[in-house]
């Protein structure tokens, strides 16, 4: 049912209050696309850009839609548009089948009109939607672009709500422990539910559903001892109750699976020409009857036994032998080859010239065989199956370095093969030339491939023991799971994913991990992270969130939908990340973490440098900095941890020397930067020192007197010690606010620095810096005049907070412990100020000016005078008088002459040394109570006088911030003087043996050339 008027005006009403979250284009009822449809079909004939065509037909591509063969969604919702098919839907919204023309409108027709009669967004919200439709950007729109937008955008909507999220995985879990060697095959039997496993050795394991192990048998053969037994293959043949295991000795075995005398042989196939490494079974499920046996060898020979009469016999028995189903019936390869046996039949190929074959399969929708090899010509041969003819007609694929093993999709038609050459590429089986897709991320072959068929998405796994999901659509990494398997340099890995329970199984050498989805997660409670979120980043060109947690884990989000659409999980094995940052191109993500390492990723998951921040230790990173030319890391020393751009040649990097050395008496927390050249650092001590970063040096420094206490509103008193803060833990999530606020680690620590770029502190004077921490106050500085301008308790009683700020600096955001966060508006002359309260003794403000005075004698270049408090504009809190103040003064003592001397005595022994001559101490000059937003009053415009808007031309001086605009740095990506080298990723031990083998090659190959010249003289000579 559509709105009324008065709803839809109410709606109107709202969403100009306050925007809302869902896009306009889903909220646009049946009804507001007839009033659209109105307004398109009356407009006058000389605006008409082209004759619309007849909505009866899908939407094909205009100019500004890409065409692509999609289905139209159904939708369901009050008040929307409700479709069941596509013919229902484009008749609601089809045109009169006359010859009328419709016509087009521009920007600001389209935005005027439908905000007047659909009233169901802001103009703001038309405005956003015309300039959607509008991609070319030729200023106008007609019915026929808006209404394919809106169809393919109905699509894509449907599309993301079907395709299922990035799956949760719960903690890798270990099987126990029963084979004694590598694990060749596992194995998943579907009635009833149970998974068998066989090692090298022939130990078979079959295991429950709950994955509690039933039994053990142990497989043996006549033709060779247990001792030297060795099982390549295993393959279950459920509609006959068998499986079939082959063998070293070139004889596969079929035998009976619940069978209560062990394992009992029914039939024993010997007589092959190679070694059988691979095999897989198919049965009609309609017809038990119908099955195939598919087995590929070392010779590159792949054949098929086909059965037809496969639930009464596989074989035929001799008229001589006895029916008891004990005894073993041995039957030779020939024999099947030469069509002995009536109930079956064979059909091979031998394409793969002498290359072992790694894995076979039949695929039933196709009617193919198909089989691949680790060789770089007929890598991936499909043999087709011709109806009533034994032949068949292959297909082949040529792959670089071969191809350890394939999965294919039937509903996509797509074949998944996992290259030694480190890609995962994505065939379409009628297409040879070129792959549909080519997936990249791994840094060492990949081992195997799998489909999830209900989620569109593919497992691939390698031997860098990476675990990579990709979204087979859009053909993206959207999640990497590493870090927990087991740490064996050489293994042998073979993988089985069970998607009706959403088991993957996967074996290292003798021993069985298991990795398990989380089921029906929509009946817990919704939660972003398994673990505590730690930082949240927001990349602007992307339009993607970006989260991090205590787990390691970092997961990117759609912002306008919120959608799950990558996750990295083990970035840093199970330590802690602290922190994140961006570069300026918003293309690497650098994550800092509790074991003392920054790392830089892509947004596939590959991570390309480590950095060595801690320098081997576990340290916690508060901040990462990426500037021009280095990259700067905090939070646990005295000093900057930086790391030039031009040594990111190696995949792990030492830090460089900060010029500057240690300027800081506590903990480096946290920093920021101010183009061209300046930056600041904050300590858990309170102290703000301001760099040249060109130069690395230290300029001044910042702090509060640490005698002086602190008033909030209330009149409570938060006393500022003077001990050391101690670092920041990043673990703050785990301790109560009154516990925060109770500490002297957060008493006057700094845990943000912004500056406030868009003002210009030249002309105006005002602040430039704002910072925030300990006892819940916000700062306000000049760093060109080394000032403290002013402060205010922005929340009272709950310990430190953290802030950011818009890009106009218009606007604060804080936030505390408790869940409290605030946005004040503090854009200058929005202020209101109340009465100043001295919040220290007068014997204080005499040290300090002291201090201050003598400072500035020792000084170089002298920090300005400080200008006395400001008078009270209005009256916002009565003045209260506090006690110790007021007994300072009626002290009688300290009008004494004695007592002046003995004071001054005695506040040079107190005196504390500075760390440099450029120290200023800095008194605020005024405390806010409060900061309200009010409406201004209207002010005549005044003109600026010449010399402020054009300083050069009086006073002869270029300001540093003109001359940056001029200078053009380089991007991250330029500076990186070479490739990243991903043998660094390998030990020692590997990368030597691999040397030692190419010098024996180099060696053999010399030899070689030296005897054929030998040859070739003597031939010569005679």
């Amino acid at each position: 049912m559509a709105a009324t008027g008065k709803q839809l005006l109410s709606m109107a009403e709202d969403s100009v209050r306050e925007k809302s979250t869902e896009r306009l284009e889903n909220r646009l009822t049946i009804h507001d696309f007839m009033r659209m449809q109105e307004f398109f079909k009356f407009l006058q004939p000389q605006q008409v850009l082209q004759p619309s065509k007849s909505l009866t037909s899908p939407p094909k591509a205009r100019s500004s839609i890409v065409s692509r063969d999609k289905q139209i969604p159904t939708h369901h919702g009050p008040s929307r548009i409700i479709l069941h098919t596509e013919a229902e839907y484009l008749s609601e919204l089809k045109l009169p089948e006359s010859n009328e023309s419709t016509g087009t409108m521009t920007r600001d027709e389209f935005v005027d009109k439908m905000s007047t009669a659909v009233r169901q967004g802001t103009r703001e919200e038309y405005g956003e939607l015309f300039d959607k439709i509008d991609l070319i950007r030729d200023g106008l729109i007609d019915w026929d672009k808006l209404t394919s937008f809106v169809l393919l955008e109905l699509y894509e909507r449907d599309e993301r709500a079907r395709r299922s999220v990035i799956p949760h995985w719960k903690d890798l879990r270990f099987l126990p422990l029963i084979h004694k060697d590598a694990v060749q095959k596992i194995t998943l039997l579907k009635s009833p539910i149970s998974y068998l496993t066989v090692s090298r050795s022939g130990l078979l394991g079959c295991w429950g559903e709950s994955l509690k192990l039933q039994r053990t048998l142990q497989i043996t053969t006549e033709a060779v001892k247990p001792k030297d037994l060795w099982v390549t293959s295993l393959v279950a043949l459920p509609n006959v109750n068998k499986v079939a295991v082959s063998f070293t000795s070139k004889e596969i075995y079929f035998a009976e699976l619940n069978s209560k005398q062990g394992f009992s042989c029914q039939y024993r196939l010997q007589g092959f020409v190679g070694t059988v490494i691979c095999m897989d079974y198919w049965y009609n499920p309609h017809d038990g009857n119908d099955a195939i046996l598919t087995m590929g060898d070392v010779c590159g020979q792949v054949h098929a036994i086909v059965f037809n009469t496969a639930l009464i016999s596989l074989f035929e028995r001799p008229s001589h032998s006895t029916e008891d189903e004990n005894v073993t019936m041995t039957l030779t390869w020939q024999e099947l080859v030469s069509g002995y046996h009536k109930c079956c039949y064979v059909l091979r190929h031998k394409l793969h010239d002498k290359e072992w074959v790694r894995q076979v399969a039949y695929i039933p929708s196709l009617d193919v065989f198909l089989s691949v090899t680790t060789s770089s010509t007929n890598t991936l041969v499909l043999a087709w199956r011709e109806k009533l003819s034994p032949r068949l007609t292959t297909t082949t694929f040529h792959v670089a370095q071969g191809v350890n093993a394939f999965d294919f999709h039937s509903r996509l038609n797509l074949i998944a093969t996992a290259g030694v050459n480190r890609h995962v590429c994505l065939w379409n089986p009628y297409v040879t030339s070129k792959p549909a897709g080519v997936l990249e991320g791994h840094s060492d072959s990949v081992i195997a491939v799998r489909f999830i068929t209900e989620r569109k998405l593919l497992f691939s796994f390698g031997k860098d023991k990476v675990l990579r999901i990709w979204d087979i659509q859009h053909q993206l990494c959207i999640q990497r799971i590493s870090g927990s398997f087991p740490k064996s340099l050489d293994f042998h890995s073979t993988l089985c994913f069970d998607e009706s329970h959403g088991r993957l199984f996967i074996s290292f050498n003798n021993q069985l991990t298991l990795l398990e989805m989380e089921q029906d997660p929509g009946k817990s409670r919704v939660a972003s992270h398994r673990k505590a979120v730690t930082c949240i980043l927001y990349n602007s060109v992307l339009q993607q969130v970006i989260s991090s947690d205590a787990g390691s884990t970092v997961i990117f989000w759609l912002i306008d939908t919120g959608q799950k659409i990558k996750e990295f999980t083990g970035c840093h094995g199970n330590a802690e990340i602290s922190t994140m940052a961006l570069d300026g191109t918003q293309t690497r993500l650098f994550t800092g973490s509790t074991d003392g390492t920054v790392k830089i990723w892509d947004f596939n998951g590959h991570c390309h440098h480590k950095l060595n921040a801690g320098r081997d230790r576990a340290v916690e990173i508060s901040q990462i900095m990426v500037l021009s030319w280095t990259i700067l890391v905090l939070g646990w020393d005295r000093t900057i941890t930086v790391f030039r751009l031009s040594s990111l040649t190696q995949f792990l990097v030492q830090p460089s020397e900060w010029k500057g050395g240690a300027r800081h008496q506590d903990d480096i927390l946290c920093a920021a930067f101010l183009p061209p050249q300046t930056l600041v650092t904050g300590s858990s001590d309170g102290d703000i020192v301001v760099w040249n970063n060109s130069t690395e040096s230290a300029c001044s420094k910042l702090h509060l007197n640490s005698r002086r206490s602190l008033k909030s509103s209330s009149g409570s008193q938060v006393q500022r010690n003077v001990t050391s803060a101690g670092r920041l833990s990043s673990r703050r999530h785990t301790l109560s606010a009154a516990d925060y606020a109770n500490s002297d680690e957060n008493s006057h620590s700094i845990s943000r620095l912004f500056f406030l770029e868009a003002r210009n502190v030249s002309v105006s004077g005002g602040a430039n810096l704002v910072s925030c921490g300990g006892a819940g106050y916000v700062r306000f500085w000049n760093t060109q005049r080394g000032k403290l301008l002013a402060e205010f308790e922005a929340h009272s009683g709950v310990g430190s907070i953290i802030m950011a700020t818009d890009q106009r600096s218009q606007y604060l955001i804080t936030g505390d412990l408790v869940g409290w966060v605030k946005i004040w508006n503090i854009e200058e002359g929005h202020w209101r100020i109340g009465n100043h309260v001295p919040s220290f003794p007068k014997e204080e403000n005499k040290y300090d000016a002291e201090e201050e005075n003598d400072i500035k004698k020792n000084t170089v270049s002298s920090v300005e005078e400080e200008e006395p408090p400001p008078i009270p504009v209005e009256q916002a809190v009565p003045a209260t008088e506090d006690n110790d103040n007021f007994a300072c003064v009626l002290n009688i003592w300290d009008n004494t002459i004695l007592g002046k001397r003995y004071k001054e005595g005695k506040t040079q022994k107190r005196r504390k040394h500075t760390l440099f001559n450029r120290t200023a101490v800095i008194k605020p000059t005024v405390v806010f109570r409060s900061l309200n937003i009010e409406a201004l009053e209207e002010t005549t415009e005044m003109n600026e006088s010449d010399f402020l808007l054009h300083p050069d031309k009086y006073f002869g001086e270029k300001l540093a911030e003109k001359d940056s605009e001029d200078l053009k740095l380089p991007t991250l990506s330029a500076t990186l003087k070479a490739a990243f080298d991903e043998k660094n990723l390998f030990p020692k031990e590997i990368l030597d043996r691999e040397k030692k083998s190419r010098q024996l090659h180099e060696e053999m190959c010399n030899r070689g050339r030296i005897t054929n010249e030998r040859k070739q003289g003597k031939l010569k000579g005679k």
